[in-house]
């Protein structure tokens, strides 16, 4: 059973922690992500081997692979690959078991219940039961991580959950389109009103004191709008470099959503 193979499209943070948790409970995990990914916290995310090559989260290590011999290479050495693949292409060339969505991209970019013998949404944007088997819920409150068996999970609001009473003003985004010049680190301390970046020449000012626990990768074109980073007002370093409270939800709604799935067909079976 848990030899599996689980592909993950989207390697963001979210998407890090359902990987993290797979791989660890004996499944083999591989990740597909788009060029140039746009991830908050790297430092939390497998996707940044596209831009490192590899890269290690709690103890857990993703490196780029670019074909079928690279990514059975890196599982031989319990690694999760991280291969480009927007458009889902190499589950053509591979037997996959199970495949979920966890692009967090608020809509269905082509998920369908065909694609896979186990199909997963995560978040809004999946209809359960007719685009996926299963949608797991993202929405922070009572039903984080919940699992949906028919119809969508809660729209999303634009608004970031509070910490301390912050919601939007923890959220960095992108006066303008241009290309962005990072000034500060993930981890640094941060004050309000403080130039944190530059898009272009328009300058991106933090809106509260805290510690900058994310921002997407120094030179990468962005548009107007765009969340760009993630200011926490608690300043607990640790948090800038471990796995959230609520990637860890989601992922452990994941993983029960996979062994429900799972035992269903095995009762199907020996019925």
């Amino acid at each position: 059973m848990f030899d599996n193979i689980v592909v993950i499209r989207g390697g963001g943070d979210i998407a890090t922690g359902i990987s993290h948790k797979l791989h660890r409970s004996g499944f083999k995990v591989l990740i597909l992500e788009i060029e140039k990914p746009t991830m908050v916290r790297r430092t939390v995310s497998f996707a940044s081997a596209v831009y490192e090559c590899e890269t290690i989260v709690e103890k857990v290590k993703s490196v780029k692979a670019y074909n079928i011999k690279d990514i059975h290479k890196i599982w031989s050495n319990n690694q999760i690959p991280v291969v480009v693949d927007p458009k889902c292409e190499i589950i053509d060339e591979m037997k996959i078991d199970i495949l979920v969505d966890a692009t967090l991209a608020k809509r269905n970019l082509g998920m369908n219940r065909t694609m896979a013998p186990i199909t997963i949404g995560v978040g809004p944007g999946f209809d359960a039961g007719e685009d996926v088997d299963i949608v797991v819920e993202t929405s922070r409150g009572h039903d984080l991580g919940k699992l949906i068996f028919k119809g969508y999970a809660q729209a999303d609001t634009g608004v970031p959950g509070k910490i301390l009473g912050y919601g939007k003003e923890r959220v960095l985004r992108a006066p303008c389109h241009g290309i962005i010049n990072n000034l500060s680190e993930i981890g640094d301390i941060i004050k309000k009103d403080q130039i944190i970046a530059y898009v272009d020449d328009e300058p991106v000012k933090a809106s509260i004191d805290g510690i900058l626990r994310g921002i997407i990768m120094n030179g990468l074109k962005v548009k107007k709008g765009l969340k760009i980073g993630d200011i926490d007002p608690r300043e607990i370093k640790e948090y800038c470099f471990t796995i959230s409270d609520k990637a860890r939800s989601v992922a452990g709604g994941v993983l029960e959503a996979i062994l429900y799935m799972k035992n269903i067909r095995h009762l199907q079976k020996n019925n």
